[in-house]
């Protein structure tokens, strides 16, 4: 099993910058893609990026490029997520993933990845 627990949301003004981890437990023998969701209120859970195992390869959505910086530390069992120039609209629940069945590569859609974080807030003020 896989259990992943988010940390490091909070209120911040737009323009600032926050830095989001995941920690994750659990024996597994799985390399397996690991990525950033969030769900605003009254919107579905929406894609924010993706790193695969080995950290080589990542993805991020049209929203978040060039803002926001996804990592994994294998050694630490640990995925980051550093946002910075945060914006109103990244005022979420941000929600870490694993993607335990997925064998090459990474996806964007939230029902490849079957185990979830509890999720952490991030609220950024005008």
């Amino acid at each position: 099993q896989v259990q992943l627990v988010e940390s490091g949301g909070g209120l911040v003004q737009a323009g600032g910058s926050l830095r989001l981890s995941c920690a994750a437990s659990g024996r597994t023998f799985s390399r397996y893609p690991m990525g950033w969701f969030r769900q605003a209120p009254g919107k579905e859970r929406e894609f924010v990026a993706v790193v695969t195992w080995s950290g080589g390869s990542t993805y991020y959505a049209d929203s978040v490029k060039g803002r926001f910086t996804i990592s994994r530390d294998n050694a630490k069992n640990t995925l980051y997520l550093q946002m910075n120039s945060l914006k109103p609209e990244d005022t979420a629940v941000y929600y870490c993933a694993a993607a335990t069945s997925i064998l090459s590569g990474y996806s964007t859609y939230v029902g490849e990845y079957d185990y979830w974080g509890q999720g952490t807030q991030v609220t950024v003020s005008s």
